[in-house]
């Protein structure tokens, strides 16, 4: 049964996915700014992103309404000092109860229902406006970053811009979460001028501003979706997480080829997230969102809302490099925030609000709590050992080698309990490999000095930066 659940709702987020893809290829072209004004456009992405919530969740979508609905109240009649807190309080506390309910209700189970993903989006997009519109109403410029100061929002949006921003087709199934100006840009039409003009085109030859074509991107990333499903089905099924703690082959095995098959069950659980993100960043791209300017080539780029770089993701060699290319945009919201925002203990609090924002699974505190001390033990190594290895290019080559080598199983180590789940399987797996990661890293913040960057550095340096550039 519930294989049946699980087949069912990956059914009904396949075909929402791919009739979103068809609707952005029209709205695109006979809805584009030239052809329909902003209300316009703005309805028709709310009700058909409505359409899509209703036809995947059945009622349990009116928990998304219900959000969007008590937020917009917070946005209106909260103060702006304290509208980014109320938001966050209330988006976090209605999605963890609704994650609580999964758990206690319905008992790990997957429902064809489960309307947590879309609810996880909204959530991000809810604190995201808060925060950018406290910004720019609640603080003066001197005392914001270069990013927050292009990112706040100076005035409350009106309903339909707001539920067009939360509800959208678009990303209203899978993503993925964008900042609201350079949404309102593109439903107004704005989004791929305001790119282009930070290019000098006449030098390049051009006697007008080009207009780039998103065809391209999307037929690249609807391959990669092709290929992603195709490994899904098969070596996602063939590889499951949970034999590296069935007892035959842990009797069986010896340590080295336990860590070589976790490798490989790692890599085999991934299509289906490369899958998913890529199309959804494909549907983006189709209605015409998503571009992000023109790279050193003078290649358009369409990446603005990309989820990952796979090529980056795999050749990873380090922690963090892996990390800022994986589910980028939930790094981004994470990194606005909170990490740019917490007072104290930045990256401990941006991992424990991850993992909130994740579920209350015990697996996925067992994944982010290993990750701060993982985090932490590389940013030791590479500060105190990283400068040994640039003097040659064989030593560079050695070091890369070694550090992909010990990023890969690093990452591997640190997401099991995030596909396991439960605490027993997650204790018994990090048992059968004597919780080899979780020693080394101690033992390396014990012996290795520390160097930190404290928080409040950290801002006066961004600070310095704006001022620096405002002066120019």
């Amino acid at each position: 049964t519930a294989l049946c659940f699980v087949c069912l709702l990956q059914i009904n987020f396949v075909a929402c996915q791919l009739f979103a893809l068809l609707a952005a290829f029209w709205f695109r072209i006979y809805l584009s700014p030239s052809h329909a004004s902003s209300a316009v456009r703005h309805a028709f992405a709310t009700l058909f992103g409505i359409y899509f919530a209703v036809f995947c969740f059945g009622w349990y979508s009116i928990h998304l309404f219900v959000l969007v609905m008590m937020n917009y109240g917070i946005m209106n009649m909260a103060s702006i000092p304290n509208i980014h807190r109320y938001s966050f309080v209330v988006a976090m506390g209605y999605l963890t109860l609704c994650h609580i309910s999964r758990i206690y209700i319905f008992h790990y189970g997957i429902l064809t229902t489960d309307f947590s993903g879309p609810l996880m989006i909204i959530t991000q997009k809810i604190t995201t406006l808060a925060c950018q519109l406290h910004d720019g109403i609640g603080r003066q410029a001197e005392e914001l970053t270069a990013e927050q100061n292009r990112l706040a929002v100076k005035s409350r949006p009106s309903l339909l811009e707001y539920l067009s921003y939360l509800l959208n087709f678009m990303s209203i199934i899978a993503g993925p979460c964008s900042n609201y100006k350079d949404y309102i840009a593109f439903i107004e039409g704005r989004h791929v001028h305001m790119k282009l003009l930070e290019v000098n085109w006449k030098q390049k030859g051009y006697d007008r501003l080009p207009d780039p074509s998103p065809t391209g991107a999307v037929m690249y990333k609807l391959c990669i979706t092709l290929v992603s499903l195709i490994l899904f089905l098969t070596l996602t099924k063939n590889f499951p997480m949970a034999y590296i703690i069935d007892n035959e082959f842990l009797d069986k095995t010896p340590f080295l080829t336990r860590l070589g098959y976790l490798y490989v069950v790692t890599q085999a659980a991934k299509p289906k997230y490369y899958f998913a993100w890529t199309l959804a960043d494909a549907v983006n791209n189709a209605a015409g969102y998503g571009f992000s300017g023109v790279d050193e080539r003078g290649t358009f780029r369409w990446d603005l809302l990309s989820n990952l770089n796979i090529w980056n993701i795999e050749t990873a060699t380090s922690f963090k490099m892996y990390i800022e290319n994986w589910n980028i945009q939930t790094a981004a919201w994470l990194k606005r925030v909170c990490y740019d925002r917490a007072p104290w203990y930045p990256t401990a609090l941006t991992f424990i609000l991850s993992a909130l924002w994740h579920g209350i699974y015990p697996g996925y505190y067992f994944t982010f709590l290993t990750g701060i001390l993982i985090t932490l033990a590389a940013r030791a190594i590479r500060n105190n050992c990283r400068h040994y290895f640039l003097s040659s290019v064989p030593l560079k080559i050695a070091y890369d080698i070694v550090t992909w080598v010990v990023t890969q199983l690093a990452v591997c180590y640190t997401v099991a309990p995030f596909v396991m789940l439960a605490v027993e399987p997650t204790i018994k797996f990090y048992k059968s490999v004597y919780f080899h990661m979780h020693i080394l890293s101690i033992l390396v913040l014990l012996l290795l000095p520390i160097r930190p960057q404290t928080h409040s550095l950290r801002r006066a340096q961004n600070q310095a930066m704006m001022n620096s550039v405002k002066s120019k």
